[in-house]
Protein backbone atom coordinates (compact mmCIF):
# COMPACT_ATOMS: atom_id res chain seq x y z
CA UNK A 1 0.00 0.00 0.00
CA UNK A 2 1.51 3.48 -0.78
CA UNK A 3 2.08 6.20 1.85
CA UNK A 4 0.06 8.70 2.24
CA UNK A 5 0.15 12.16 3.59
CA UNK A 6 -1.86 12.94 6.53
CA UNK A 7 -0.99 16.88 6.83
CA UNK A 8 -1.45 18.11 3.11
CA UNK A 9 -4.73 17.90 1.58
CA UNK A 10 -4.61 19.24 -1.86
CA UNK A 11 -0.85 17.85 -2.65
CA UNK A 12 -0.66 15.59 -5.45
CA UNK A 13 -4.04 15.15 -5.51
CA UNK A 14 -3.56 13.48 -9.08
CA UNK A 15 -1.61 10.52 -7.75
CA UNK A 16 -2.25 7.12 -9.55
CA UNK A 17 -2.52 4.08 -7.97
CA UNK A 18 0.52 1.92 -7.17
CA UNK A 19 2.40 5.08 -6.64
CA UNK A 20 4.37 5.81 -3.44
CA UNK A 21 4.15 9.06 -1.83
CA UNK A 22 7.14 10.43 -0.35
CA UNK A 23 8.00 13.27 1.94
CA UNK A 24 11.94 15.23 1.28
CA UNK A 25 11.76 17.37 4.53
CA UNK A 26 11.05 19.96 6.33
CA UNK A 27 13.93 18.40 7.78
CA UNK A 28 16.85 16.73 6.08
CA UNK A 29 20.26 16.66 5.63
CA UNK A 30 20.53 17.55 2.28
CA UNK A 31 17.74 20.67 2.49
CA UNK A 32 20.26 22.42 4.39
CA UNK A 33 17.48 24.24 5.44
CA UNK A 34 13.63 24.00 6.38
CA UNK A 35 12.13 23.14 3.07
CA UNK A 36 9.62 20.69 2.39
CA UNK A 37 8.92 18.20 -1.40
CA UNK A 38 6.65 16.09 -1.83
CA UNK A 39 7.86 12.90 -4.14
CA UNK A 40 5.76 10.41 -6.03
CA UNK A 41 7.39 7.77 -6.75
CA UNK A 42 7.45 4.84 -8.95
CA UNK A 43 9.89 2.63 -7.06
CA UNK A 44 13.03 4.65 -7.08
CA UNK A 45 12.16 6.79 -10.26
CA UNK A 46 10.28 10.43 -9.20
CA UNK A 47 6.81 10.73 -11.26
CA UNK A 48 6.22 14.03 -9.85
CA UNK A 49 7.11 16.01 -7.06
CA UNK A 50 5.20 19.46 -5.40
CA UNK A 51 7.39 22.28 -3.43
CA UNK A 52 5.88 23.21 -0.29
CA UNK A 53 6.95 26.24 0.99
CA UNK A 54 5.76 28.62 3.98
CA UNK A 55 8.11 27.18 7.06
CA UNK A 56 9.88 30.05 8.48
CA UNK A 57 7.01 32.40 8.82
CA UNK A 58 9.37 35.44 8.51
CA UNK A 59 6.92 37.72 7.41
CA UNK A 60 9.68 39.91 5.58
CA UNK A 61 7.53 42.04 3.06
CA UNK A 62 5.18 42.73 6.32
CA UNK A 63 8.01 44.02 7.91
CA UNK A 64 8.89 46.50 5.17
CA UNK A 65 5.85 48.34 5.76
CA UNK A 66 6.69 49.43 9.80
CA UNK A 67 10.66 49.83 9.04
CA UNK A 68 12.42 52.59 6.96
CA UNK A 69 14.28 52.24 4.11
CA UNK A 70 17.44 52.61 6.20
CA UNK A 71 16.22 50.23 9.23
CA UNK A 72 15.16 47.28 6.36
CA UNK A 73 18.45 46.62 5.71
CA UNK A 74 18.38 44.39 9.02
CA UNK A 75 15.47 42.34 7.50
CA UNK A 76 16.40 41.80 3.73
CA UNK A 77 20.49 40.53 5.59
CA UNK A 78 18.18 37.43 6.83
CA UNK A 79 16.63 36.38 3.36
CA UNK A 80 19.55 34.90 1.24
CA UNK A 81 21.87 34.72 4.54
CA UNK A 82 24.31 33.24 2.45
CA UNK A 83 25.09 36.40 0.48
CA UNK A 84 23.33 38.90 3.21
CA UNK A 85 25.15 42.35 1.71
CA UNK A 86 24.15 41.21 -1.73
CA UNK A 87 20.69 41.61 -0.66
CA UNK A 88 21.60 44.70 1.14
CA UNK A 89 22.77 46.36 -2.48
CA UNK A 90 19.63 45.36 -4.13
CA UNK A 91 17.24 46.37 -1.42
CA UNK A 92 18.95 50.03 -1.43
CA UNK A 93 19.69 49.87 -4.99
CA UNK A 94 15.59 49.98 -5.59
CA UNK A 95 15.15 52.53 -2.78
CA UNK A 96 17.71 54.84 -4.43
CA UNK A 97 16.06 54.43 -8.14
CA UNK A 98 13.08 55.24 -6.63
CA UNK A 99 14.53 58.64 -5.05
CA UNK A 100 16.68 59.45 -8.10
CA UNK A 101 19.53 59.20 -5.99
CA UNK A 102 23.35 58.83 -7.57
CA UNK A 103 25.85 57.48 -5.73
CA UNK A 104 29.65 58.68 -5.51
CA UNK A 105 31.83 56.67 -7.58
CA UNK A 106 34.22 55.45 -4.33
CA UNK A 107 30.29 54.44 -3.00
CA UNK A 108 29.52 52.06 -6.38
CA UNK A 109 33.05 50.89 -6.32
CA UNK A 110 32.53 49.47 -2.49
CA UNK A 111 29.62 47.90 -3.15
CA UNK A 112 30.63 46.14 -6.00
CA UNK A 113 33.88 44.83 -5.26
CA UNK A 114 31.06 43.48 -1.71
CA UNK A 115 28.49 42.06 -4.68
CA UNK A 116 31.34 40.09 -5.98
CA UNK A 117 32.65 39.25 -2.70
CA UNK A 118 29.08 37.78 -1.86
CA UNK A 119 28.67 35.74 -5.44
CA UNK A 120 32.10 34.20 -4.31
CA UNK A 121 30.93 33.23 -0.78
CA UNK A 122 27.82 32.06 -2.08
CA UNK A 123 29.29 30.16 -5.33
CA UNK A 124 31.37 28.72 -2.52
CA UNK A 125 29.05 27.30 -0.06
CA UNK A 126 26.36 25.94 -3.01
CA UNK A 127 29.03 24.33 -4.62
CA UNK A 128 31.16 22.69 -1.92
CA UNK A 129 27.47 21.52 -0.24
CA UNK A 130 26.36 19.75 -3.71
CA UNK A 131 29.81 18.13 -3.75
CA UNK A 132 29.27 16.97 0.27
CA UNK A 133 25.23 16.02 -0.73
CA UNK A 134 27.12 13.55 -2.90
CA UNK A 135 30.11 11.83 -0.96
CA UNK A 136 32.48 14.54 -1.24
CA UNK A 137 33.56 16.12 2.13
CA UNK A 138 36.84 17.07 1.58
CA UNK A 139 36.22 19.57 -1.15
CA UNK A 140 33.09 21.26 1.16
CA UNK A 141 35.90 21.88 3.61
CA UNK A 142 37.89 23.50 0.88
CA UNK A 143 35.47 25.79 -0.01
CA UNK A 144 34.59 26.95 3.74
CA UNK A 145 38.63 28.11 4.11
CA UNK A 146 37.87 31.02 1.74
CA UNK A 147 34.46 31.83 2.75
CA UNK A 148 36.18 32.18 6.42
CA UNK A 149 38.19 35.06 4.93
CA UNK A 150 35.21 36.51 3.54
CA UNK A 151 33.64 36.84 6.69
CA UNK A 152 37.07 38.45 8.30
CA UNK A 153 36.79 41.15 4.94
CA UNK A 154 33.03 41.72 6.02
CA UNK A 155 33.75 42.44 9.69
CA UNK A 156 36.65 44.93 9.11
CA UNK A 157 34.09 47.22 7.48
CA UNK A 158 30.86 46.67 8.84
CA UNK A 159 31.77 44.93 12.73
CA UNK A 160 29.96 42.02 12.09
CA UNK A 161 30.85 39.04 10.47
CA UNK A 162 27.41 37.77 9.30
CA UNK A 163 24.47 40.08 9.10
CA UNK A 164 26.54 42.81 8.50
CA UNK A 165 23.70 45.77 7.73
CA UNK A 166 26.58 47.77 6.01
CA UNK A 167 24.17 49.70 3.10
CA UNK A 168 22.54 52.91 3.56
CA UNK A 169 20.41 55.19 1.75
CA UNK A 170 22.43 56.91 -0.51
CA UNK A 171 25.94 55.13 0.86
CA UNK A 172 27.14 52.98 3.52
CA UNK A 173 27.76 52.51 7.19
CA UNK A 174 31.27 53.52 7.31
CA UNK A 175 33.92 54.03 4.69
CA UNK A 176 36.86 51.50 4.63
CA UNK A 177 39.75 51.71 6.07
CA UNK A 178 43.53 50.74 4.38
CA UNK A 179 43.45 47.81 6.12
CA UNK A 180 40.38 46.28 4.80
CA UNK A 181 41.97 47.01 0.90
CA UNK A 182 44.96 45.23 1.82
CA UNK A 183 43.04 42.22 3.03
CA UNK A 184 40.98 42.43 -0.49
CA UNK A 185 44.08 42.30 -2.32
CA UNK A 186 45.47 39.26 0.04
CA UNK A 187 42.56 37.40 -0.92
CA UNK A 188 42.75 37.78 -4.60
CA UNK A 189 46.26 36.69 -3.89
CA UNK A 190 45.78 33.65 -2.29
CA UNK A 191 41.77 32.70 -3.22
CA UNK A 192 43.35 31.09 -7.26
CA UNK A 193 45.57 28.54 -5.29
CA UNK A 194 42.91 27.71 -2.87
CA UNK A 195 39.93 27.66 -6.17
CA UNK A 196 42.83 25.49 -8.10
CA UNK A 197 42.42 22.96 -5.69
CA UNK A 198 38.71 22.92 -5.04
CA UNK A 199 38.18 22.43 -8.96
CA UNK A 200 41.00 19.93 -8.99
CA UNK A 201 39.44 17.64 -6.19
CA UNK A 202 35.70 17.66 -7.99
CA UNK A 203 35.78 18.58 -11.65
CA UNK A 204 37.51 15.92 -13.04
CA UNK A 205 36.27 13.30 -10.00
CA UNK A 206 34.36 10.47 -11.99
CA UNK A 207 31.91 9.88 -9.51
CA UNK A 208 30.71 13.40 -9.09
CA UNK A 209 30.36 13.70 -13.63
CA UNK A 210 28.19 10.56 -12.87
CA UNK A 211 26.20 11.51 -10.48
CA UNK A 212 25.52 15.22 -12.25
CA UNK A 213 25.72 15.13 -15.65
CA UNK A 214 22.58 14.81 -17.73
CA UNK A 215 20.68 15.12 -14.66
CA UNK A 216 17.98 17.26 -13.39
CA UNK A 217 17.79 18.65 -17.45
CA UNK A 218 16.42 22.21 -17.81
CA UNK A 219 15.90 23.26 -20.78
CA UNK A 220 16.56 26.98 -22.40
CA UNK A 221 12.57 27.23 -22.97
CA UNK A 222 11.72 26.03 -19.96
CA UNK A 223 14.18 28.39 -17.99
CA UNK A 224 12.44 31.19 -19.79
CA UNK A 225 9.17 30.42 -19.45
CA UNK A 226 9.37 29.89 -15.87
CA UNK A 227 11.54 32.65 -14.88
CA UNK A 228 14.60 31.25 -13.87
CA UNK A 229 17.85 33.78 -13.73
CA UNK A 230 21.14 33.92 -12.70
CA UNK A 231 23.16 30.64 -12.87
CA UNK A 232 20.21 28.18 -13.15
CA UNK A 233 19.06 30.09 -16.66
CA UNK A 234 23.14 30.38 -17.68
CA UNK A 235 23.35 27.14 -17.20
CA UNK A 236 21.07 26.00 -19.88
CA UNK A 237 21.68 28.85 -22.53
CA UNK A 238 19.69 32.31 -21.40
CA UNK A 239 22.52 34.64 -21.66
CA UNK A 240 20.51 37.15 -19.48
CA UNK A 241 22.60 38.78 -16.39
CA UNK A 242 21.90 42.55 -15.02
CA UNK A 243 25.16 43.57 -15.09
CA UNK A 244 25.60 43.78 -18.54
CA UNK A 245 22.05 43.70 -19.85
CA UNK A 246 21.19 46.68 -17.08
CA UNK A 247 24.28 48.00 -15.82
CA UNK A 248 24.60 49.54 -12.22
CA UNK A 249 27.12 50.68 -9.66
CA UNK A 250 30.32 50.30 -11.55
CA UNK A 251 29.93 47.33 -13.89
CA UNK A 252 30.30 49.49 -16.95
CA UNK A 253 34.07 50.53 -15.71
CA UNK A 254 34.80 46.58 -15.58
CA UNK A 255 36.01 43.46 -18.24
CA UNK A 256 34.43 40.11 -17.63
CA UNK A 257 32.59 37.72 -19.03
CA UNK A 258 29.02 36.10 -18.89
CA UNK A 259 29.52 32.50 -17.93
CA UNK A 260 26.90 30.04 -19.79
CA UNK A 261 26.64 26.59 -20.56
CA UNK A 262 23.94 24.58 -22.66
CA UNK A 263 22.88 20.95 -21.09
CA UNK A 264 21.26 22.73 -18.22
CA UNK A 265 22.27 19.82 -16.27
CA UNK A 266 23.39 19.58 -12.37
CA UNK A 267 27.06 19.47 -13.79
CA UNK A 268 26.54 22.60 -15.63
CA UNK A 269 24.73 24.52 -13.29
CA UNK A 270 28.21 23.63 -11.43
CA UNK A 271 30.43 24.71 -13.84
CA UNK A 272 28.47 28.11 -14.76
CA UNK A 273 29.26 28.78 -10.78
CA UNK A 274 32.54 27.34 -10.61
CA UNK A 275 33.43 30.20 -14.07
CA UNK A 276 31.81 33.11 -12.34
CA UNK A 277 34.00 32.96 -9.16
CA UNK A 278 36.91 33.26 -11.69
CA UNK A 279 35.00 36.46 -13.14
CA UNK A 280 33.85 37.85 -9.95
CA UNK A 281 37.79 37.77 -8.78
CA UNK A 282 38.31 39.60 -11.75
CA UNK A 283 36.29 42.11 -11.33
CA UNK A 284 37.70 42.47 -7.63
CA UNK A 285 40.97 42.47 -8.54
CA UNK A 286 40.12 45.89 -11.33
CA UNK A 287 37.88 47.50 -8.89
CA UNK A 288 40.33 47.33 -5.97
CA UNK A 289 43.31 48.59 -7.89
CA UNK A 290 41.58 51.42 -9.06
CA UNK A 291 39.14 52.37 -5.94
CA UNK A 292 38.70 56.14 -6.28
CA UNK A 293 38.94 58.18 -3.84
CA UNK A 294 36.16 60.66 -1.96
CA UNK A 295 33.29 60.74 -0.01
CA UNK A 296 31.05 57.61 0.38
CA UNK A 297 27.43 59.92 0.44
CA UNK A 298 26.89 62.13 -2.49
CA UNK A 299 26.03 65.81 -0.66
CA UNK A 300 23.88 66.75 -3.85
CA UNK A 301 20.90 64.39 -2.16
CA UNK A 302 20.84 65.86 1.09
CA UNK A 303 22.18 64.77 4.23
CA UNK A 304 20.53 60.98 3.65
CA UNK A 305 22.78 59.14 5.43
CA UNK A 306 23.77 58.80 9.87
CA UNK A 307 26.30 61.34 10.47
CA UNK A 308 29.65 59.90 11.95
CA UNK A 309 29.35 59.36 15.83
CA UNK A 310 32.14 62.42 16.20
CA UNK A 311 30.75 64.61 14.80
CA UNK A 312 27.54 63.96 16.37
CA UNK A 313 29.05 64.83 19.85
CA UNK A 314 31.36 67.03 19.20
CA UNK A 315 29.08 69.39 16.80
CA UNK A 316 25.57 71.04 16.97
CA UNK A 317 25.22 70.58 13.01
CA UNK A 318 26.00 66.98 13.28
CA UNK A 319 23.61 66.37 16.47
CA UNK A 320 20.79 67.79 14.69
CA UNK A 321 21.92 65.71 11.20
CA UNK A 322 21.59 62.81 13.30
CA UNK A 323 17.79 63.93 14.59
CA UNK A 324 16.76 64.56 11.77
CA UNK A 325 17.74 60.99 10.15
CA UNK A 326 16.62 59.21 13.42
CA UNK A 327 13.10 60.77 14.18
CA UNK A 328 10.09 58.73 12.11
CA UNK A 329 8.77 62.34 10.75
CA UNK A 330 11.88 63.36 8.91
CA UNK A 331 11.12 65.14 5.93
CA UNK A 332 12.69 63.12 3.16
CA UNK A 333 12.57 63.93 -0.73
CA UNK A 334 9.94 60.70 -1.51
CA UNK A 335 7.90 60.81 -4.69
CA UNK A 336 5.11 59.59 -4.64
CA UNK A 337 5.01 56.85 -6.91
CA UNK A 338 5.56 52.89 -7.35
CA UNK A 339 9.09 51.27 -8.85
CA UNK A 340 11.07 48.31 -9.53
CA UNK A 341 14.75 47.63 -9.53
CA UNK A 342 16.75 44.77 -9.20
CA UNK A 343 20.38 43.71 -9.19
CA UNK A 344 21.96 40.30 -10.61
CA UNK A 345 22.42 38.88 -6.92
CA UNK A 346 24.45 35.36 -6.80
CA UNK A 347 21.05 33.17 -7.31
CA UNK A 348 19.63 35.52 -10.03
CA UNK A 349 17.61 38.61 -10.52
CA UNK A 350 16.88 39.84 -6.67
CA UNK A 351 14.44 43.25 -6.98
CA UNK A 352 11.82 45.15 -5.23
CA UNK A 353 8.88 46.23 -5.75
CA UNK A 354 8.01 49.87 -3.79
CA UNK A 355 5.58 51.65 -3.32
CA UNK A 356 5.71 55.05 -2.17
CA UNK A 357 3.75 57.31 -0.27
CA UNK A 358 6.10 60.05 0.30
CA UNK A 359 6.86 59.02 3.57
CA UNK A 360 10.40 57.51 4.12
CA UNK A 361 9.44 53.38 4.46
CA UNK A 362 7.45 51.63 1.77
CA UNK A 363 3.63 52.10 1.88
CA UNK A 364 4.20 48.32 0.47
CA UNK A 365 7.53 46.57 -0.82
CA UNK A 366 7.30 43.16 -3.00
CA UNK A 367 10.18 40.92 -3.22
CA UNK A 368 11.14 39.29 -6.30
CA UNK A 369 13.39 36.30 -5.14
CA UNK A 370 15.46 33.76 -7.25
CA UNK A 371 14.65 30.55 -5.07
CA UNK A 372 11.00 30.75 -5.14
CA UNK A 373 10.99 31.02 -8.73
CA UNK A 374 13.64 28.11 -9.09
CA UNK A 375 12.14 26.34 -6.73
CA UNK A 376 8.68 26.30 -8.47
CA UNK A 377 10.99 24.65 -11.53
CA UNK A 378 12.13 21.88 -9.05
CA UNK A 379 9.05 19.30 -10.43
CA UNK A 380 10.48 19.80 -14.41
CA UNK A 381 14.00 18.93 -13.43
CA UNK A 382 13.62 16.09 -10.90
CA UNK A 383 10.69 14.16 -13.27
CA UNK A 384 11.98 10.87 -14.27
CA UNK A 385 14.84 10.86 -12.11
CA UNK A 386 15.69 8.28 -9.41
CA UNK A 387 15.40 9.05 -6.19
CA UNK A 388 19.00 9.81 -5.51
CA UNK A 389 18.90 12.41 -7.70
CA UNK A 390 16.95 14.63 -5.58
CA UNK A 391 20.12 15.83 -3.35
CA UNK A 392 22.03 16.73 -6.42
CA UNK A 393 19.16 18.69 -7.96
CA UNK A 394 18.45 20.28 -5.14
CA UNK A 395 22.06 21.17 -4.43
CA UNK A 396 22.36 22.27 -8.04
CA UNK A 397 19.80 25.25 -7.62
CA UNK A 398 20.89 26.32 -3.98
CA UNK A 399 17.05 26.93 -2.56
CA UNK A 400 17.63 29.65 0.21
CA UNK A 401 14.72 28.90 2.39
CA UNK A 402 14.12 32.21 3.83
CA UNK A 403 13.90 33.51 0.16
CA UNK A 404 10.77 31.02 -0.09
CA UNK A 405 8.84 32.44 2.77
CA UNK A 406 6.75 35.73 1.97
Amino acid sequence: MPLELLDSPGLLENQKEGLWTLNFGPQHPATHTTLRLVLQLDGETVIDAEPDIGFLHSGFEKLGESLDFNQYVTIVDRMNYISPLANEIAWHHSVEALMGIELTPRCKYIRTIFAELMRIHDHLLCTGTCVLDLGGATAFMYAFNEREYIYEICERASGQRFHTSYTRVGGLLYDVTDDWIAMVRKFCRNFPKAYADFAGLVMKNRIFIERTRGVGVLTKEDAIAGGATGPVARASGVTRDLRIDEPYLAYNDFDFDICCAKAGDCYSRFQVRMMEMEQSLKIIEQAIENLPSGPIYNEAHGKTGIPDKTEVYRSIEGLIHHFENIMPNRQMNVPVESFYAATESPNGELGYYIVSDGNFRAYRARTRPPSLLHFALFPKMIRNCMLSDVVAVLGSINIIAAELDR
